[in-house]
């Protein structure tokens, strides 16, 4: 393979790359040792979100020397670079909160910029944490060139007493320590084993969420979410992702080819079958504005109604995405989808063949323990819900999966709460009632700012024995590791004058993720004089700096809480310079 495949003269790394004018350039490449020949081929920049943060992200420098050589085996020059990456799980529970959310926008910006100021003409990016994985995605469809996504892989899950334990056990430990059910030395020796490898969180949380819709959305290659961090089969894929985009360049097979309405939902529907995070429901119509499709919360939730849930993973069901890979991963959930008649088939992956021939050579059945029969399944809707009504015009989103439909109706009056840190420590506390409605509020994406996750709340609640004696809304959001009636996303949030706003202790709210219902027992006219009477958005310690420009520019989880205006204001596209 060699340059004679592809021409230059229609790829962005021309203008660094060639002509006497380019003299400079060239320069600066023969001090780095790359040869005149690599000079002259594609340039694809392979983008990780390495850190030592976290062991999310701890391996994909190693993983992208991978796919670096399959990139030059596919006749390119494979360009490497990093951006950031805020981990969830450590940022979780306090300020630093504030700062996930707002890291996958840097995150997209940051690739995009590199992106352009090198002219490099394709990317293959890795990721491995919560807000890595759609960052990286919403940069490939950004800027519309030949992409390959890799997810770094999950974390092993650790062992206590015979069983699996992974890290929403020892979240869910803080609550039974408080509440005196757990000893000291118990909490150590858990918070010491829960973690015993490199690789995102093991259960259906966000990362794996975002990775198992990598997949379905057809910019990874199959099956390639599913190995673990530690597996050295991880390399195999990383180099076939090497020599794919190379051929997607060959082609000119570009993100938005593969990104599409009928990708996007796909994609939906494994988040739905899978009992995935929540947070599905804030990425997806983020990428789709990249794209300058329309797809909101609604339109996500609408997929996640009709589809029956059928994977029986953590934290609603019993299995890690280990167990997941080794029951045949992403490809044999498609294929029980298919079987419904719930995929489109015609949608073109990362191989550069459709998503039906890809599942045409999938050959495993299902396991029954941790893939069910799409015709038997856990449950006959989405393990996702969305929900709408006077308190939530603009949406709100809940996990149902692992509850009973009885479980999913909840009324009860409010317990109000202006931010997380109010609420945590009245849990700790144990200053609330069973059959309340905890209601956070001002934590949303521009009211937080940030729109932190809600985790060390309600794990505590978890651990207290209280998960299902209470529920809890919030305009911020809950990690994919959350369980139990705890409604996010809710819009339009307090900081924009939504209704959650108006809530006033002992006002009456009814929860039904069965109806779809959000409500408040009140009056249109009493909402209307709360409103005029309402003092505006809470003041923020954030007058300056990253959270500052973030709160500014945020728009509503709706519509996934993104920061421009997307492709449907281009004048200019990329790769076509």
């Amino acid at each position: 393979m060699n340059s004679r495949r592809f021409d230059k003269s229609k790829l962005p790394s021309r203008h660094v790359t060639e002509g006497p004018a380019r003299a400079p350039h060239r320069s600066y490449f023969y001090a780095m040792g790359i040869s005149e020949a690599e000079i002259h081929q594609p340039w694809v920049g392979v983008a990780t979100c390495w850190n030592e943060a976290a062991p999310c992200n701890i391996a994909l420098n190693r993983q992208a020397q991978a796919v670096k050589m399959g990139v030059k085996a596919g006749g390119g020059t494979p360009r490497e670079f990093t951006t950031i990456t805020v981990t969830d799980g450590i940022a979780m529970g306090h300020e630093g909160m504030r700062s996930s959310l707002a890291s996958r926008d840097a995150i997209a910006d940051t690739v995009e910029l590199t992106m352009r100021g090198h002219c490099y003409d394709a990317i293959v990016g890795l990721a491995g944490c919560d807000k890595s994985l759609p960052g990286m995605m919403m940069a490939m469809v950004r800027l519309n060139v030949p992409s390959v996504f890799i997810y770094g892989g999950s974390i092993l899950p650790g062992k206590l007493n015979g069983r699996d334990v992974v890290v929403q056990d020892v979240f869910e430990a803080v609550g039974k320590h408080q509440a005196g059910q757990m000893s000291d030395a118990e909490l150590d020796i858990l918070e010491r084993v829960a973690c015993p490898s490199a690789g995102a969180c093991g259960g259906q949380y966000t990362a794996n969420t975002m990775a198992c819709v990598s997949e379905a959305i057809g910019l990874a290659l199959p099956n390639s979410s599913g190995a673990p961090a530690p597996y050295e089969s991880r390399d195999q894929y990383g180099e076939a992702s090497g020599v794919a985009v190379m051929n997607l360049i060959e082609r000119n097979i570009r993100a938005r080819d593969i990104v599409t309405r009928k990708a996007l939902e796909n994609a939906a529907r494994v988040v739905a079958c899978t009992g995935g995070s929540t947070n599905g429901g804030l990425h997806l119509p983020a990428i789709a504005h990249e794209a300058g499709i329309d797809f909101d919360l609604f339109d996500v939730c609408d997929i996640f109604r009709d589809t029956p849930y059928f994977v029986n993973l953590r934290p609603g069901g019993e299995y890690v995405a280990k167990d997941l890979y080794e029951a045949g991963g992403v490809p044999v959930v498609m294929r029980e989808l298919r079987k419904a008649g719930l995929i489109h088939e015609d949608c073109i992956t990362a191989t550069g063949r459709t998503i039906g021939e890809e599942l045409d050579l999938v050959d495993r059945a299902v396991d029954g323990k941790v893939i069910y029969p799409v015709e038997a399944p856990i449950s006959p809707t989405g393990g996702v819900v969305g929900l709408k009504g006077n308190l939530a015009p603009d949406g709100a989103i809940v996990k149902v999966a692992g509850m009973t439909p009885e479980e999913q109706v909840f009324k009860g009056p409010a317990r109000v709460f202006e931010c997380e840190e109010d609420a945590f420590e009245a849990v700790k506390a144990r200053k609330y009632k069973e059959g309340e409605v905890i209601v956070i509020r001002n934590e949303g994406p521009a009211g937080g700012p940030g729109m932190r996750e809600m985790l060390a709340t309600t794990a505590a609640l978890s651990g207290q024995g209280m998960g299902k004696k209470v529920a809890l809304i919030t305009d911020g959001r809950f990690s994919g590791a959350t369980r139990g009636f705890c409604v996010g996303h809710v819009g339009p949030e307090a900081a924009h004058g939504g209704p959650i706003a108006l809530v006033r202790d002992g006002d009456v709210i009814t929860l039904n993720a069965n109806t779809g219902e959000l409500s408040i027992d009140l009056s249109d006219d009493e909402l209307d004089r709360r409103k005029a009477e309402w003092q505006g958005p809470r003041k923020t310690d954030y007058a300056s700096g990253a959270l500052w420009k973030y709160a500014k520019l945020v728009g509503g989880a709706r519509k996934g809480a993104v920061t421009h205006p997307g492709a449907r204001a281009e004048t200019h596209v990329y790769m076509d310079q």
